[in-house]
């Protein structure tokens, strides 16, 4: 017994969104045909993968399956039924005696499954993935409940479809110009017997923006918090005007730093820095180095923000508490907050600011300085992030 498996991957997909067609989006940050064909090139018992293409898309295809051994991709057609026959048509001389086709956008095919398909194979000429329908079904005219449709013996059905080569590849040379929805539907029309194999509802297609989001979920590291604290002092010095959490306030004096000594984002620089074991804002950006002289400091809070996503994670909270007797900072409280959610991307609801005084006493109650300290709650991967089939 010679098994191809042939991946359809030559439609343009669009309405999952984006520039790309939906096979070559990323999902746990591989594409969504790697997927597919990383899991149908490891079994045991397939002897080649071959993916159907859209003749545009050779540079796509590429840069998707770099690493995996697979077959030549093979130029697919105007339909699916075309591009299945193109493929079917491209194994002849290969000799095989049994071939599943699977279409690219269904991710999450398994080992287990395809296990389950080969013993079923071995017993009939062809071979339909599908899940019982539990859901009660009506059918609809004009916007109107029209009958409940019975739903006992009705399937969903899904991908690989198998078969014995020669019997498949007759149907679809037999069914030229039909344009028939599914490859079992060829084979209905050829009078082929075709068995059925459970499946899972995690075998689902990504067709739409939201599919392609659970897909991500699906597959992405798990998530542990981690806590980072952040703590930063300014002097009071000549000036006009101070900046606090990237908002300009007027005041009697500034503060005396390399940059532009905004407190508030130092703390919490250092704390999403501290959150992540990545040192602190003083390694990444030396007050020795001229290249930060004045500069504002809503680049280092952003580049913090960079490694933790770099890093497979996110922020998740921002509690920051300025100290200080003078200014007043109630009046700036909102600006403050909508400043930082700007800088960061995050929401106004994961981030807190909040002032409070030392009651005279020590040097902010001095009045020599400004003092701020931080936490931040960051969401970090239990394992460095990597390809996941």
């Amino acid at each position: 017994m010679r098994t191809f498996a042939l991946i359809v991957a030559a439609g343009r997909g669009h309405r999952a969104g984006g520039a790309l067609p939906k096979q070559y989006r990323k999902a746990g940050g591989q594409p969504l045909l790697w997927h597919s064909a990383s899991v149908l090139s490891a079994h045991p018992h397939i002897d080649g993968v071959r993916v159907v293409i859209h003749p545009d898309d050779r540079p796509l295809y590429d840069a998707a399956v770099t690493g995996l051994d697979l077959l030549s991709p093979v130029a697919g057609g105007a339909t699916r039924q075309e591009s299945v026959l193109n493929g079917l048509e491209s194994l002849s001389d290969l000799s095989p005696t049994q071939v599943l086709i699977h279409d690219a956008a269904r991710p999450f095919l398994s080992a287990r499954t395809i296990d389950a398909i080969m013993a079923s194979l071995a017993d009939q000429q062809g071979v339909l993935v599908a899940i019982p329908v539990v859901d009660t079904l009506k059918r609809a005219d004009g916007g109107l409940v029209r009958s409940t449709v019975d739903r006992e013996n009705l399937w969903r059905a899904q991908t690989p479809q198998a078969f014995a080569y020669q019997p498949i590849l007759d149907a679809h040379r037999a069914a030229t110009g039909q344009n028939l929805t599914d490859d079992v539907a060829v084979a209905e029309a050829a009078g082929i017997e075709v068995g059925i194999v459970e499946g899972g509802e995690r075998n689902f297609k990504v067709t739409t923006e939201e599919d392609l989001a659970r897909a991500d979920r699906i597959l992405a590291p798990p998530l542990s918090p981690r806590v980072g604290s952040g703590y930063d002092v300014h002097a009071f010095g000549d000036g006009d005007h101070l900046w606090l959490c990237g908002v300009r306030v007027d005041h009697d004096q500034g503060l005396v730093g390399h940059s532009d000594a905004d407190v508030g984002l130092h703390a919490l620089t250092d704390a999403v820095l501290g959150a992540i074991g990545a040192q602190d804002i003083g390694y990444h950006f030396s007050d020795k180095d001229p290249a930060w002289k004045g500069a504002s400091s809503d680049r280092f809070l952003q580049h913090a923000f960079g490694l933790v996503a770099d890093r497979g994670g996110r922020v998740q909270h921002l509690d920051l508490t300025l100290i200080c007797e003078a200014p007043k900072l109630r009046p700036h409280h909102e600006i403050m907050v909508a400043r930082v959610a700007e800088i960061t991307g995050l929401r106004i609801d994961q981030i807190s600011i909040k002032a409070t005084t030392t009651e005279q006493l020590g040097f902010t109650g001095r009045r020599e300085g400004i003092a701020g300290q931080a936490v931040a709650t960051v969401m970090m991967p239990d394992a460095p992030p990597g390809p996941r089939a």
